[in-house]
């Protein structure tokens, strides 16, 4: 397993050097100065070049480069312009909301999608994977901001059941003390329950946005492994054995399924970190998603660059983890790793 693990982290390292170096000429290929935007529409040609010596900007291009990855080498990801305060502190301020939003959607897909897509293989035509079926047409077909803004317009612009989507918690509530940087798991450790409830009632409809969008995907995916495996020849010897309908469908049929379930979440997962940035606009998130945004907006290098950075490292921590899952349901993966 070890060996396996070490592979893989080898292979990352060339890939995380291609999205530097993608990230780097792509920021820079894109329309707008940076230098003009912050001088602001009255400054003159002189005003501009000042402050694109001051940045940097007009140097080579290789030269930039050169600085750049000398900097990330030692852990700098440069200063935003906008804020003015380091993009690594900035990052790692609001990874956290990011995350806790993303991991709580996709928590809440995989508690529906697979049951529904397990009941959905083992009830062929019936009204299950009818519902089943509508259910994933629909997660696909709706884009992820629109199905945030009809959650917004019904659950809070006509009930009146959910806060107002302006952040992660109300105004009369403080943060509690910083632990983890989730919400939710901060507040319960500080046993403050009012802050906790809070929190959970402006996280609710962001993250049942994001679950909608990835519960699509993993339904499909489980039921038709389940299908597959349900119509092998092992899965018809233990029934023919005498195996109880449960034990044949929990012991046999599901783990022998869950390996393309899992392949699946992996690419779920990171379709939701793309996903994140309009859910986090929608709904004024403050995490790394909306950060990258005002940055890109405003011409801001370094951020972005920072992000597409850690979002890399995310996937390939993201991948080696489900490496591992593998070995552990498979044992023969650990043995080809």
């Amino acid at each position: 397993m070890l060996t396996m693990i070490g592979k893989r982290l080898m292979f990352a390292i060339p890939s995380l050097i291609g999205v530097v170096i993608v990230t780097f000429l792509l920021t820079r290929a894109l329309p707008g100065d940076p230098a003009a935007y912050f001088a602001g529409p009255a400054a003159d040609k002189v005003a501009v070049e000042q402050i694109r010596k001051k940045l940097g900007l007009d140097r080579p291009l290789i030269e930039q480069f050169f600085r750049y990855t000398i900097d990330l080498a030692h852990g700098d990801f440069g200063n935003s312009l906008t804020t003015g305060q380091p993009v690594a502190t900035e990052i790692r301020n609001r990874l956290p909301a990011s995350a806790e939003l993303t991991l709580l959607g996709l928590v809440i897909s995989i508690v529906i999608a697979i049951p529904l897509g397990v009941l959905a293989a083992t009830r062929p035509g019936s009204w299950i994977d009818h519902l089943c079926r509508i259910t994933t047409t629909a997660g696909v077909s709706l884009p992820v901001f629109f199905t945030g803004l009809v959650l917004v317009y019904i659950f809070y612009f006509k009930l009146g059941w959910s806060p107002a989507p302006l952040g992660r918690l109300d105004v009369f509530y403080s943060a509690p003390p910083a632990v983890t940087g989730f919400y939710l798991i901060d507040a319960l450790i500080a046993r403050d329950l009012e802050t906790f409830r809070s929190a959970f009632s402006q996280l609710i409809l962001p993250a049942l946005t994001l679950a909608i969008f990835s519960l699509a995907p993993i339904a499909r995916m489980t039921r038709a492994s389940m299908l597959a495996v349900l119509s092998s020849d092992f899965v018809r010897t233990a029934r023919a054995s005498g195996l109880s309908p449960t034990k044949v469908i929990v012991t046999y049929a599901f783990r022998n399924a869950m390996l393309p379930v899992i392949t699946t979440l992996s690419m779920v997962f990171s379709f939701l970190l793309g996903a994140n940035v309009l859910v986090e606009k929608v709904f004024a998130w403050p995490g790394i998603g909306s950060y990258a945004v005002e940055a890109l907006i405003s011409s801001d290098f370094a951020p972005v660059q920072g992000f597409v950075l850690t979002m890399a490292v995310m996937y390939v921590l993201l991948n080696l983890t489900i490496d591992i899952l593998y070995g552990v349901i498979d044992p023969r993966v650990r043995l080809e790793g």
